[in-house]
């Protein structure tokens, strides 16, 4: 399963490439889901109702994942070992890489920089 981080489904949303291409192949295939963090983050940023319906259909074509136990547990983890590094990547960026861990998926992002800091996640190619 690949997951696919915010900043690629803004992009899918605004037709830029390769993001648009990446998530409508995923979209087909069946292969992509995203986090219940990703949907806070998109409606969160909705300007307006038109906009929002548009962020609610893609939405309602992906699996979304939760923040479940487990997966605060192993993003608590994460944060407490990369910030004693003084390496942080930010709360949300820690809490959809949980959910990847703890589903055993790969995350499919622009924010490579951030996430290759996380030995236990792995990167899917955009």
């Amino acid at each position: 399963m690949i997951v696919v981080d915010t900043d690629v489904l803004i992009d899918a949303l605004r037709g830029q490439e390769p993001s648009a291409g990446r998530v409508t192949e995923g979209l087909k295939s069946g292969s992509l889901a995203t986090t219940a963090v990703t949907v806070f983050e998109l409606l969160s940023g909705a300007r307006d109702q038109r906009q929002r319906k548009v962020i609610e259909t893609l939405l309602d074509a992906l699996p979304i994942l939760p923040l479940d136990q487990a997966a605060g547990e192993i993003a608590a983890s994460l944060r407490q070992d990369l910030e004693a590094k003084g390496r942080g990547i930010g709360m949300a960026d820690y809490l959809i890489a949980g959910v990847c861990v703890s589903h055993f998926a790969s995350l499919l992002t622009r924010n490579r920089k951030h996430f290759e800091r996380i030995r236990s996640l792995t990167l899917a190619d955009l």
